[in-house]
This record gives structure tokens, sequence and C-alpha cells, in this order.
């Protein structure tokens, strides 16, 4: 039998996923739901007794790069603004507003002093990025990573589906340096984080978004996204979406996958009105404990296969029964939707 990573999880780095997912994957918040904008308070300098200032801020998708060299997303505390799109792209630069937050081993992508012109957002749903010239400077590898950077970034937006880059005004066909072509536009469907594993017919095969687990430097875990492609004699997209994810990441890649290798769907997946059922065998439930789904193993489940065209939730039966537990015990008895904050950060 072919053994493939799996990733210990200390008790320090089960508190801290925890704490980083959020209560978005408890059962008992339902799909619909949206955490509101937290509220920061400064308190003033002043003798006298001055009312409190308050100033709103908004939870928004930060893609940087962390030490292996992924595109990853990061949730983020930012202030409110006007322009939410603008605001984004200006925390992607390097050495700019979002420098003293970032994670350790992360960094943003965009070269220093690159200033963004505007942003325009069309009814079609494409979305017109401008930069200042020092949009150009970045190094020739880094190239996908910066284009990848700013289209899912962007297309975290509700509203927003392609994205165009302009460098002064002038719309750009490709990429300035390597001369990747952008098209019509970039999408999710360009892709991020390529696995380089095993090689396919690049005509006889579809992209698919999976999420497996990185350890950063503390010990705490995050998820990142890698673009794999699926053979189109998979008709079942969903199956294929689950096996991969327990076959698990190229071994060329600094990912891991915590399924365990006897995890098994034991029949097909059932997609209505926005939920996906799927029934597993006890496989996954792993070692962690009875009944019990570790978190890295719920979270990229949910992350995959909500990036699958109008899927909302995950109902998750245990040889048909409505039996498992998450990591904290909570009954697994409501359908999970994906979570609103991927890698929380708090600015």
């Amino acid at each position: 039998m072919v053994m493939k990573k799996r990733l210990l999880v200390t008790a320090a780095a089960v508190c801290g996923i925890a704490t980083m997912s959020g209560c978005s994957l408890l059962p008992t918040k339902s799909s619909t739901d949206i955490d509101p904008p937290k509220t920061v308070v400064y308190k003033s300098d002043q003798p006298s007794k001055e009312v409190a200032k308050k100033e709103e801020t908004v939870k928004r998708e930060l893609y940087l790069i962390d030490r292996n060299g992924y595109v990853v997303p990061q949730t983020f505390q930012l202030p409110k603004s006007t322009s939410l799109a603008k605001q984004a792209l200006e925390y992607l630069v390097k050495d700019g507003p979002v420098t003293d937050e970032l994670p350790n081993g992360f960094q943003a992508v965009l070269p220093p002093n690159t200033e963004v012109l505007g942003v325009q957002t069309q009814k079609d749903g494409t979305i017109i990025a401008d930069f200042s010239p020092e949009f150009k400077q970045y190094r020739a590898e880094d190239e996908l990573k910066v284009f990848q950077a700013v289209t899912w970034t962007l297309t975290q937006f509700d509203n927003v589906t392609k994205v165009k880059i302009r460098v002064n005004g002038k719309e750009l066909a490709s990429m300035p340096v390597n001369k990747a072509l952008i098209g019509d536009g970039l999408t999710r469907d360009d892709g991020i984080n390529f696995d380089k594993g095993d090689i396919v017919d690049i005509m006889n095969s579809r992209p698919v978004t999976l999420y497996y687990v990185s350890q950063g430097e503390m010990g705490d875990t995050y998820y990142v996204p890698v673009t794999a492609r699926i053979s189109n004699a998979e008709t079942d997209s969903y199956s294929a979406i689950v096996n991969e994810l327990v076959k698990g990441p190229s071994e060329y890649s600094n990912l891991v996958s915590d399924f365990g290798t006897d995890t098994k769907l034991v029949s097909q997946p059932v997609f209505k009105g926005g939920k996906l059922v799927l029934n597993f065998n006890d496989g996954i439930y792993g070692n962690i404990a009875k009944n019990m789904i570790n978190n890295d193993v719920l979270q990229p489940l949910v992350l995959s296969l909500t990036e699958q065209k109008g899927v909302k939730s995950i109902e998750i039966q245990i040889n048909g029964k409505l039996t498992a537990l998450d990591q904290q015990g909570k009954p697994l008895s409501q359908p999970v939707s994906r979570p609103k904050d991927v890698n929380t950060k708090k600015l």
C-alpha cells in the first residue's frame, strides 16, 4: 500500500485551527449567515470624557504568498472603504499597509510602490484594475502568482467574475514580464497553485480547485487552494473531488492531506437546492476520536466542494446516518456551509 503524507496536529495546533476556522463551519450556522462587521473602539487621550470614536471594519480575503511560494487566502479585518476592491488591491502591495500585519512566513505579491490608479466594475461582471508602471517590476518567476493573487482577490466580490488589467490606462493582452496571456480577462477557471503531479491529457480533462493543508512556522495550519485536473471520463465531479482529496497532493508539493486512505463514499453524492449530500464509510473519522471528523478533513472537504457551481452546503452522512461530530464535539446534523472567513487574520 502506498503511504501518503499525513499531518500530525499538536494540541496547540488543534486549538489554533479551531480559532482560525471561526464558527461558520458549525452546523448551527446556515449557508446564508454572514458575520456583521466588527467595530474597533479607540479611546480618547483627552482628559475630558469624550464619546469613543468608532471605525467600521469589513472582512476581506487577501491572496498572499506563503513561505513555500503558494498563493494563499488570508482573511483580514480592513477599515471600511468606499471602494473595497481598490482597497483590497492596495493591501497586496509589498511594503504597503498590510506589511506589519502579515502572518509569519507570508509576503505581499505586488512590487513596492505600485499604486492602484482605479478600479471599474462593468455590468457583465468584469472588473478592470488600473495600476501604475511599478506593477511591471515583479520577478519573472512570480508572474503567475501576481495574476492569480489579483484575480482571486477581486473575484471574492459577488458581482465580479472576470478581471482585466491595465497599466497607466493601457489594457494588457499579456503580462508584462513573461508574457503570460490574459486574453479577454482572467477568471478563477484559469487556476491557482497548479498541481505538478500526475501528467494528464489537457484536452480531455477539466480543472477543479482542491484545498490541502499546510503548516506555518509556528505550527499552525492553514488551507491552500490548488488547481488539479480530472479526466472528462469522470462524469461525477463530486466523487472525483473526494477521491482526489483522499489520494492527497502531489509528492512534489509541501502540502498534506489528513484523509485516511480507507475513506470512501458508500453511495453516489446527491445534489439538490444548493445542498450536496455525501455518504461516507467510517474511514472519514480517521483516528482522532470516535465519531469525530478532524477539522483538517472537514474544512478542505467543504472548501473544495463549495468551489463547484451552485454548491452552498454539505451534508455529511456516515453509512446513511447523521451521526458525525466535528472536532469540537458538535453534531454535524445540519448541512455545513462554506466558511465566510478562510485562514482568518485579525488586522
